[in-house]
């Protein structure tokens, strides 16, 4: 059986429902036949505020250091940088709005 993890992000514990961006924490689950909530990893915000601002390569790296262990983050949306940085570290970004547990 293999055993895919996943980081979600919500502010509410039970909905995708915030931007990578501003994401304060990501709650992370294993997947196999269910869903089983592993932890809760707080992070910064990779967004300082500004939406012109650049990428920014430690914050990110700070930021995406939290989900090296997981195949997949979802999140209501995330800038085309950040999305490409986490393909290129094998972390594939899912834009999804919902509940949790119709992932």
């Amino acid at each position: 059986m293999d055993k895919t993890r996943i980081a979600v992000v919500s502010t509410d514990g039970t909905n995708v429902n915030d931007h990578f961006g501003k994401a304060q924490r990501f709650l992370i689950y294993d997947c196999n036949d269910k869903m089983a909530f592993v932890e809760e990893r707080p992070t910064e915000t990779y967004s300082v505020g500004d939406p012109k601002h650049s990428f920014d390569p430690e914050r990110f790296g700070r930021v995406s250091a939290l989900l090296k262990d997981c195949a997949r983050i979802y999140v209501t949306q995330i800038g085309k940088v950040p999305a490409s940085k986490l393909k290129e570290l094998g972390i594939e970004p899912v834009v999804y709005e919902g509940p949790i547990v119709d992932i």
